[in-house]
């Protein structure tokens, strides 16, 4: 949504319910990379990040299956909750479902698990995850992720 300023009712400038290249299906995470003008976007039940220029009229693919499908390989997503980009353009993915952090290095469609487990399995232990919803990287590279049903802010050091 849109809001001019001092306005109390918006408008819609981006998505709508459903699959498709004009939609969006529950976004959750959202990054703006100013450089490019674009919102990052995690579309959790379309099981993929996309890329929305502000303007334009539908999303390019970033990672994830275009039709929605979920799934554990390198190039598919399971209920990803929230999207970064590092300062070289990298994308990292909170991958809820699988219980993984997935990095894409900028520009490839396969993903590296740099945090959480590479089986989808959950866990406490510091090397596991349960559920991360939200993440952030800081200068260092380091990452921190909300592990939810761990109730825990988890700190990987620099991958």
């Amino acid at each position: 949504m849109s809001y001019a300023s001092g306005a109390s009712s918006g408008t819609k400038c981006i998505g709508g319910t459903g699959f498709g290249t004009t939609q969006l299906k529950t976004p959750t995470g959202i990054y703006f990379d100013s450089a490019s003008n674009s919102l990052y976007i995690a579309n959790t039940d379309a099981n993929n990040i996309v890329r929305w220029v502000v303007g334009a009229s539908n999303w390019i693919l970033v990672a994830g299956s275009s039709s929605g499908t979920a799934g554990l390989s390198s190039t598919l997503l399971n209920y990803p909750r929230d999207v970064f980009l590092d300062h070289m353009k990298n994308v990292y993915v909170a991958d809820c479902d699988n219980n993984r952090i997935q990095l894409f290095l900028t520009g490839q469609s396969n993903g590296i698990t740099i945090a959480g487990s590479t089986t989808g399995v959950s866990g406490s232990s510091s090397t596991l995850l349960n559920s991360p919803i939200s993440l952030i990287v800081d200068s260092n590279l380091d990452i921190y992720v909300a592990d939810y049903f761990n109730h825990r802010i988890q700190r990987f050091d620099h991958y």
